[in-house]
């Protein structure tokens, strides 16, 4: 879909069952994400709730739903959405969570989170991507959201210990700081993902961070 298509609506149907979707962000809901694994209610009803297209430049914003990242400034990207909302869902905030997000790229992470959580924070160590995206999520109403700037892999001690650590950058492991900036510990496996061992840190390594 495009922007044109809004305000229209159909039944989609897919092996989790019809639904009607009126919006590029449900439809993408619906085909993206229910059969792809995404099962918690809270994350789909987030992730159909933000507009992606907000937090690309205009030249992008008819790719906005499609399944795959696209391209951002600075050289980085948005992230695909099914990758957004996996990573969401192992992270699993909760409504009085305060959340820790490394690597803000566009927002568009970071405007999810603050549906599912009390308070997000977020990292960018590219001056020009955290004021883009600070910008954006004023401006779409995201009061919840504070962006810094800083090296994330040292985490953010002022408002820690976080409930929610969520990466999207490139590491050989989990720094330190974020260790002690969550009760939680945390396993790395052979395929570059942080998985859970208890709630709640998670994260993806890709050749460019992020969302």
């Amino acid at each position: 879909w495009t922007d044109d298509a809004k305000g229209f609506g159909l039944i989609v149907t897919s092996d989790m069952g019809r639904f009607w979707v009126s919006t590029p962000a449900q439809r993408m809901v619906a085909e993206q994400l229910r059969p792809h694994g995404v099962t918690d209610e809270r994350v789909l009803e987030a992730m159909a709730s933000v507009p992606r297209e907000e937090f690309l430049a205009p030249r992008m914003r008819r790719h906005a739903y499609e399944d795959r990242a696209l391209a951002i400034e600075c050289g980085q990207t948005i992230s695909q959405p099914l990758v957004v909302a996996l990573m969401a869902q192992a992270a699993s905030p909760q409504p009085d969570d305060v959340a820790l997000e490394v690597g803000t790229g566009s927002g568009y992470a970071a405007a999810v989170l603050s549906r599912l959580c009390r308070k997000v924070i977020t990292i960018d160590r590219e001056p020009a991507l955290a004021e883009h995206a600070s910008s954006t999520l004023r401006r779409m109403g995201f009061d919840n959201v504070e962006v810094a700037v800083g090296d994330g892999s040292r985490g953010w001690p002022a408002e820690a210990p976080y409930q929610a650590i969520l990466v999207a950058a490139a590491a050989r492991g989990v720094p330190p700081a974020l260790l002690g900036s969550s009760p939680t510990a945390v396993e790395w496996s052979s395929r570059s993902r942080w998985r859970r061992r208890s709630r709640r840190i998670f994260g993806c390594t890709r050749a460019t961070a992020k969302t």
